[in-house]
């Protein structure tokens, strides 16, 4: 199993803690995502996003991904880990860092790692966690306006 990653750099318009309140509610990623499902197993601490969740995500039908809330430091940092999912993928950790922009949005640098020898889930995994990028953004935007 080869070792892949990505690095994805966007940025809202909207301040850290707008755009942290919406990375971290786990139930709320089926606003601005493809997902058709997202609920908590377990809720971390502090209740419910904090370190220790356990998410469901998915399709609204189907096997969906089970992720755990590692780093939770409001308006900041945001981190997961992957504990189980259909895809073929091992060790998925992602973390999402926020830092204050001098226009007073947020520059958003969303970076992960994983294992797979499955030739270019590379890609599709960067694919879509770009279009999570993306749509952090304009949810926290629209929130902020």
């Amino acid at each position: 199993m080869g070792e892949r990653g990505y690095e994805i750099a966007v940025h809202s318009a909207a301040p850290p803690a707008v755009v942290f309140a919406v990375v971290a509610d786990g139930p709320g990623w089926v606003r601005w995502t493809a997902l058709g499902h997202a609920s908590y197993e377990v809720e971390g601490t502090p209740a419910p996003h904090g370190v220790g969740a356990i998410r469901r995500l998915g399709a609204a039908f189907g096997p969906r991904s089970r992720e755990q809330v590692v780093v939770y430091d409001p308006d900041h940092h945001f981190a997961y880990e992957a504990l189980s999912g259909p895809l073929p993928m091992k060790d998925y950790r992602a973390e999402v860092r926020l830092t204050p922009a001098a226009d007073g949005g947020t520059d958003i640098s969303w970076i992960g790692s994983f294992r797979s020898g499955v030739p270019g889930m590379g890609w599709f995994i960067a694919r879509m966690v770009r279009g999570f990028a993306e749509g952090l953004v304009a949810e926290s935007e629209r929130l902020a306006s």
